[in-house]
Order: C-alpha cells, then structure tokens, then sequence
C-alpha cells in the first residue's frame, strides 16, 4: 500500500512540474506528445529531483524540445493481403542468419512485399531509451579530449540519439565497446588521429556500396545496428556509421552533404568534427586522404546535419508542399558552405508572373536536370540568394505542382565577376567545339546535338563526327547563352558551358 501511494505521489509530482515549472518549449511538446507524454515526463522527473544533474536536465531539455521534428523511415514484409508476417532483421545475430531466416520464410508466403512506415520519435519513444542514451553520452563530458569543449557543442554533436531518418535502436554500448579498443589505444590523444584510427578499422570491415549495389527495400539510411551487421552501405550510411563511432568514443561528430555538385552528376556525404582547438575537421573515411583539404569540384551548398532544429530556415515560414523535395523541407540543417568554398551572393530581376510565389529557388544543373539547392525571398520583384559558391552556374527558378519553373536568366557565377546569360538572338556567330582531356571526347560517326538555354534547352542542330577530326562547327549560335552539347549515346553526365568574348569555352 506505501509503495502504491508513493507511485501517485511520484507522479502527481512529475505532473505538477510538467506544468507550472518547465520552459513553454517543453510544455508544447508534451502536450503534442499525447499518449507517449508519460514517457517523456519520466526522463525529466530523473533529472529534475537531482540538483547534482543539472546539465543532464539542460540536455534533456534540448533533446526534448526538438524530438517532434524527428522520425524514423523504416519498413516491414507484408502478404499479398497486406498482412505483417512475423520476421524482423533485427531479430538475429547477423546479416547473413537474418537473410537466410527470410529465405525460409518466403515459401509460407504469397507475394511478399515491403511497405514502408514512418513513426514519429515524438509518438514512439520511451524513457528508458533516452536516459541510457544520456547517462551514456555524459560518460564521455569530462574526458580530456573535451576539456574545451562548449556544453552547446556537447548537446549538438555528442548527445542526440540518431543522426538522420534511421530506425531507432539502442546503438551507444555497443559501439562503446566494439571501438573502445581504438580510444584505449590513442590515450587521448589528437581528434585527427582518431579519425585515421577510424578510418584504418572501417576499411577493414565495411564495405562500400556507392555505384556497385542498391538498396531494393524502402530503406533511405541503416540503423546504427544493421549498419554493423549488414557490414556495407552507400556513403550516406557511411557518414551516418562514422558520426555513431565518434560520438560514442565522446568525439564531436557531425553529418555534411553536399545535395548536389554545381559542376558534377550526384550527390555527395561525409564528416566533421572539431579539435580541441574548436576547428573544423571535415574528413571523408572512403577517400584515400581521409581528411579533406579542399574539394575537387564545386558543391551548390555544403549542408550540416544537426539534432536541433535551426532558426530561418525555410520549413519554419512556408509549407512543405511548396518547397522542392529535400533538405530544405527539414528544419535541422545550418548551410556551411562558407567553411569548404568560396562563397558570393546573387541578386537578379525576375520574369513577369501574375501569379508569383513568395520565395524563389537557385538551382544548379545535375544529372540533366535543374535542381534546387537553396532559396531567397522574393522583394519587388527581385531575389537574392546568398552564400552561393563561385565557379557555377545558377538557374533562378519558381517550384509549382511539383515542377522547377524558370524565373530568369541563367548567371554564371565567376570567381571575379558574374554574367546574366540572357542569349543574344539578333547577334550569333559561328564556334568550333574541340575536344578536350577530360571533359569531351568525339566519337567516329556519332550525332551531336547543340543546345542553348532559353527558358528551356532550344536545338541548334545536330552534326555528326567524322574519323580524325577532333571538331564539331555549329553555326547560327546566340552570343552570351549557356550551351549544351549532346551526343546520342548520352549517360546524362554532360555539363554545360559558355564561349566567352574572347572564345573560350568554359565549363559548368
């Protein structure tokens, strides 16, 4: 009987504290939080008792406060009447046992298919679960390697749970003890050199999928345990495999992206962490230097990945639906592109539109299509797009019924100046395309077709390559226009360019 009226007392304690002495950001996320609210009210009552754990009490706050922008993009087999059947990967020792366990099972079953879920960690989250992550994180808050470390630092980039859209699961012990071996070696010591440690041991285990396999299941990013039993992923899971085993070894650890190449096809993943000198150290685990200098080629933005969610971004001010597909339909992201590239921005006048939207889009060409990379609001019928890198070219755009709408001209963003390339149809010349090391090879007996840029890619013709020659002439082409040259046995890797004043041909 005393140990039932302590339990109501316990909780009409936690009840009472939940509602006249939290922070408002607290108090809304519980109230949204609904049936799952106990949960979270008990891993604030833990440290709410203890005047001794304080900063815990900080941090739980801070993971609070943010968990209603974050779930989980997961999946589960299904008959053919859309029934669950009874087998879960994470069910079995490895990989290999999980796989052979479906193979059996498959027979039993007709038409078996993945259906995709989405579960909110704000709905699905349990107490126990954010405490040990806590109480974990926290073992590592005192270590030497974090002597200079901000308590703001700590939250973002050691504590949070889960690093993107991966399935939940208890991940922090485990990789505690398989990499512990790698902290008891380095004593300590210098960021960078964990980094090679970390690097030395992924190559030895992991392998890396990116152009060799895809993932047939509905399954964006691997959760930190399959990621170890699975023993393979693309180079997001790699980013997202690095920052679980720096962060559980109490090293600073963040995902960056780049959502797509300005001057390049495709995306690209990897890694950051800071020194104990607070500087940034991005490094990328699947290349042969580990740590990156500088890169090869021009990013549209260098995005991070973080926990919290971030002020005036544009999720917070203008519905999902209207912004394109991507990272900035999140709200947990800080563009960094000013730390990997040089950076400039672009203002320019818009097309006429009786129906113009509120903010405009700058988008770079990748993979044969223009694609939204960041944004600007719109003012008396212009747009400024900030921290855009140099060295690329940007097409201002609207997003409408899930289409890229041009709403200018294409500017070529230079290293010294900018360019409007708004083609000039009362005034053409005649070019000579030549071949060139890396970037454009004619093959015997092969069409080309050249384009140009004019609120959509307009034919300037096509002409064939002969044996021996290393030239194409096109005739009748518009001066100041962005140029597009495509063979028929295209890929979709083709980059556009401009012939210049002095008729030279740069690329994009």
């Amino acid at each position: 009987m005393t140990k039932i009226i302590y339990a109501i007392l316990l909780l009409s304690g936690v009840c009472s504290m939940s509602q006249n002495n939290l922070p408002k950001k607290i108090t809304d996320v519980l109230v949204k939080a609904g049936k799952n609210r106990g949960e979270l009210e008990k891993v604030i009552h833990q440290y709410n008792q203890n005047v001794g754990d304080s900063l815990k009490l900080k941090a739980t706050y801070f993971l609070i406060s943010n968990i209603d922008i974050h779930s989980s993009v997961d999946y589960y087999w299904a008959d053919e009447t859309g029934k669950k059947i009874p087998y879960n990967e994470m069910d079995y020792p490895d990989f290999a046992t999980a796989v052979k366990a479906f193979e059996e099972i498959k027979p039993k079953y007709k038409n078996l298919k993945p259906i995709p879920v989405i579960y909110k960690d704000i709905d699905a989250i349990k107490a126990d679960f954010l405490i040990k992550n806590i109480e974990n994180a926290f073992v590592f808050w005192e270590k030497p390697q974090n002597k200079n470390l901000s308590f703001e630092n700590f939250c973002n980039y050691i504590l949070p749970y889960r690093v993107g859209t991966e399935p939940l699961q208890d991940w922090r012990i485990t990789y505690r003890e398989k990499f512990g071996w790698i902290q008891d070696s380095l004593k300590n010591e210098d960021i960078e050199k964990a980094i090679r440690y970390f690097a030395k041991d992924f190559r030895n285990w992991f392998v890396n999928t990116w152009n060799l396999e895809q993932r047939k299941e509905p399954l964006p990013h691997l959760g930190p345990i399959q990621l170890l039993n699975r023993k393979k992923g693309n180079c997001d899971d790699i980013a997202n495999l690095m920052t679980y085993i720096l962060r559980s070894q109490g090293y600073c650890a963040s995902v960056e992206s780049v959502p797509f190449w300005a001057t390049s096809t495709g995306t690209h993943f990897f890694n950051s962490s800071f020194s104990s000198e607070d500087k940034l150290i991005p490094f990328d685990v699947s290349t042969a230097n580990v740590k990156i200098d500088n890169f090869s080629r021009e990013p549209s933005k260098v995005i991070r990945t973080t926990y919290a969610r971030q002020p005036n971004v544009l999720a917070a001010i203008l519905p999902k639906e209207q912004i394109p597909p991507g990272f900035m339909r999140k709200e947990n992201y800080l563009d960094v592109t000013e730390q990997y590239w040089q950076t400039s921005s672009i203002t320019t006048s818009l097309f006429s539109d009786n129906n113009r939207p509120t903010v405009a889009y700058a988008c770079v060409f990748n993979g044969m299509k223009w694609r939204a990379t960041w944004w600007g609001k719109i003012k008396d019928e212009q747009v400024t797009f900030d921290n855009l890198c140099k060295g690329a070219v940007f097409l201002p755009a609207y997003y409408s019924n899930n289409k890229i709408k041009p709403a200018a001209y294409p500017i070529a963003l230079g290293y010294n100046h900018q360019v409007t390339l708004k083609p000039d149809l009362e005034n053409t010349q005649t070019i000579t395309i030549a071949e060139q090391e890396k970037y454009l090879k004619f093959r015997p007996e092969k069409k080309y077709i050249l384009y140009y840029w004019y609120t959509d890619w307009v034919s300037l013709g096509e002409q064939t390559a002969i044996a021996g020659s290393q030239t194409l002439v096109f005739e009748k082409v518009p001066k100041n226009a962005l140029l597009l040259l495509i063979p028929e046995y295209s890929q979709g890797k083709e980059r556009p360019f401009i012939i210049n004043e002095n008729k030279e041909r740069i690329w994009f």
